[in-house]
């Protein structure tokens, strides 16, 4: 695989950029949105703990197991994070993970724009064998997001990680194979096609 080194993407709703202290206060923002932070099955940073966890990030990518990214909408405005994570060279894989967007651009056209990108750039640019996702089985709307893109559920890690208050998570794991590439992006631009509203 080829190495997974900063890039910027660039769609029509939304930019991938590297992420970077620059980012703290429109994310502080975007967080706000939704009061996202307060959701118990997911791990999303507090407007408090946002610039820890930019710099979380950023301490991962040094040690290369991550590569984050700001979401910015097409005004140029942080709306969200998302990274390639859990880096896998030797075996081609990794996951597209900790992703969060500001409540009022979830299940939007910049999502969907942002997710194909992110997939192109695996599968077209770095060779990737396996794009993983994971994510909490109480997490709903995160579940079916992923079943939208055309991932298929590989298993369910149960009692997984610990998680908030003391709870056990089971975690969902989900893939799309090299094969299977072509028909999820035929299937994410054909959604990015049609119009909204």
């Amino acid at each position: 695989m080829k190495p997974i080194e900063p890039v910027h993407l660039a769609g029509r709703h939304a930019r991938l950029v590297p992420l970077a202290p620059e980012h703290h206060d429109d994310l502080v923002e975007a967080v706000q949105d939704g009061r996202l932070w307060t959701l118990w099955y997911t791990s999303i940073p507090s407007p408090e703990g946002m610039r820890a966890e930019i710099e979380r990030r950023l301490g991962l990518q040094a040690r290369g197991s991550m590569l984050p990214f700001a979401v910015l909408d097409a005004a140029g405005r942080a709306v969200g994070m998302t990274t390639y994570m859990n880096i896998d060279a030797a075996n081609r894989r990794f996951e597209i993970g900790s992703t969060w967007y500001r409540a009022s651009v979830q299940r939007s056209a910049l999502n969907s724009e942002c997710k194909l990108m992110l997939l192109r750039h695996a599968f077209e640019t770095l060779d990737a064998i396996a794009v993983e996702f994971r994510t909490h089985f109480f997490n709903h709307r995160s579940r079916a997001g992923i079943e939208r893109l055309g991932a298929k559920l590989d298993g369910i890690l149960r009692s997984h990680q610990l998680g908030a208050g003391g709870t056990l998570r089971d975690t969902c794991v989900y893939s799309i194979i090299r094969s299977e590439w072509p028909a999820v992006r035929h299937h994410l631009e054909f959604q990015l096609a049609r119009p909204r509203g």
